[in-house]
């Protein structure tokens, strides 16, 4: 074993340790453009609407743009970052190479909080769709989440190939849901009517034509964590790097066309789910299914029920592409010995890391069942719903600065790392992102609904950082976003003597 500076251990992995954990290369620039856009679809389709009720439509349209201003900086600076550092771990690697350990492993925390937490969020959704379909009791949801994992995470397991072609098929028919509820509400519509039926103080106003901005502009910055929800989790592709067939060419490609595609699909639901007959707002703002009632407002309560049911894939997309995230992310940092190592052991012929994933969505899961019961099966789609999607907010608002300022590090520090593909918006847009990510956090802690999530998220972070400050930062492994950064310190101090495991690439 080696010791580097500020008392960073390596220890040599034994024969075949890399072997046990090998991943198989398939996706190209359309498979990664399916993985962006499943993993956040379901934002547009539960979840975003919840922010209705901070400041009424003006407010989260406000909001909107504003995060998708957050997005375009970090998109954009990842789509710099991950052509030019390809490896799974992503965020972690990011911030491993310019931060050092310490600064990868509290970024890799972060973003284990958020893919952890986000499939809870969604599959919390996908019950409250299945509840409206089936009106099964509101006691039963934890069913339909437990069947949500154990099929998804099977399906994850089963292999890539399989994997990014069930992404690319529920991707497709989630935006083909999309458009057909985008064509259907177009003659119904009432703007005026519904959209701007949230009165000062958070009243309902029946015949509409209410303010813009009801609560002000501050009620605007409050619907951010919400906004967020229509582009979180985009982020994720750099974890597909060493799966891509040519990360270097089509990460750039598959972020960008990503996050395009969401920011149409995006505004075009703001627009018009508020705004129809029956529903509006006011309405939305504490719905668990949105879409359905969007549909329930066209169709009628029958035919709805067999379109949410179809719009649920919607959901099931996301869900499917945020779990192949999750494990992609706990492997890397396992792989590492940031976590325990066996985590990251995949399968022998399918080449899946499914301990990681099996691990995950057990905590996940643990902590949707703690919520449940602990604040009550009758606490509302807006209370639990909304207290898992701050958590995983929160988990990413933190992901993001770290992000971004790996970014600027990057760029200052290691100008020298050839870049197949540069951020036209460059430090800049990594500087809007911290802002915003910072004010929006700061909206976050100012929630009383939602700080005891949040505070548990901080209690999270710090029992990750104690472990790793007893254990993990003694038994790191040289992996390849460890040897990557280790090669590329330039003489810093996290550079030093370290075994060479045999087997590591």
């Amino acid at each position: 074993m080696a010791t580097e500076k500020k008392g960073i251990a390596y220890r040599a992995a034994e024969a075949g340790y890399f072997e046990k954990r090998g991943l198989k290369k398939y996706a190209g620039v359309w498979s990664l453009w399916a993985l962006g856009v499943g993993a956040v679809i379901s934002g547009q389709y539960s979840g975003w609407n919840l922010g209705l009720l901070s400041d009424g439509w003006g407010g989260m349209l406000i909001a909107t743009i504003v995060i998708a201003i957050m997005y375009l900086g970090l998109t954009f600076s990842i789509a710099e970052m991950s052509p030019a550092l390809p490896h799974t771990g992503a965020a972690y690697s990011f911030a491993r190479t310019t931060m050092g350990p310490w600064g990868g492993f509290v970024t890799g925390l972060f973003e284990n909080v958020e893919y952890v937490l986000t499939p809870a969020v969604v599959v919390f959704f996908i019950g409250s769709y299945l509840t409206g379909i089936f009106e099964t009791p509101t006691a039963f949801q934890p069913v339909w989440w437990i069947v949500g994992y154990i099929l998804f995470v099977g399906l994850n397991f089963a292999g890539v190939e399989l994997s990014f072609k069930v992404t690319m098929v529920v991707t497709l028919m989630a935006l083909g849901i999309l458009l057909v509820f985008f064509l259907s509400a177009l003659p119904s519509f009432d703007f005026s009517r519904w959209a701007l039926n949230i009165g000062p103080g958070g009243i309902e106003l029946p015949e509409g034509h209410g303010p813009l901005l009801p609560m002000g502009i501050t009620g605007a910055l409050a619907a951010l964590p919400f906004a967020v929800w229509s582009f979180l989790a985009i982020e994720q592709l750099p974890l597909a790097a060493e799966e891509s067939a040519d990360p270097q060419r089509d990460m750039p490609k598959g972020i960008i066309l990503g996050m395009l595609t969401l920011i149409v699909t995006a505004f075009l639901i703001l627009f018009l789910n508020p705004a129809l007959p029956g529903v509006g707002s006011f309405k939305l703002g504490s719905s668990g299914e949105p879409l359905l009632d969007g549909f329930r407002a066209i169709y009628g309560t029958g035919l709805a029920k067999l379109l949410a049911f179809v719009a649920i894939i919607g959901l099931v997309a996301s869900f499917h592409t945020i779990i192949f995230a999750q494990g992609r992310q706990i492997y890397s940092l396992s792989r590492a010995g940031y976590f325990p190592p066996f985590l990251s052991v995949t399968h022998d012929q399918r080449k899946t890391p499914h301990v990681a994933m099996i691990a995950g969505a057990v905590v996940g899961l643990a902590i949707m069942l703690a919520l449940f019961f602990g604040l009550g099966a009758d606490a509302g789609s807006a209370v639990i719903g909304g207290t898992l999607l701050n958590m995983a907010v929160f988990g990413a608002m933190c992901s993001y600065i770290a992000q971004a300022i790996s970014f600027i590090l990057l760029r200052r520090n290691h100008a020298g790392i050839a870049r197949p593909y540069k951020s036209p918006f460059g430090l800049t847009g990594a500087a809007l992102t911290i802002v915003i990510a910072v004010v929006t956090l700061g909206f976050q802690l100012s929630d009383p609904t939602y700080r005891a999530g949040v505070l548990g998220v901080a209690i999270w972070f710090a029992i990750g950082i104690v472990y790793f400050a007893l254990v993990g930062r003694h038994r790191l492994i040289l992996s390849p976003e460890e040897e990557f950064a280790i090669e590329h310190a330039g003489g810093h101090s996290d550079a030093g003597s370290v075994p060479r495991p045999a087997g590591a690439v």
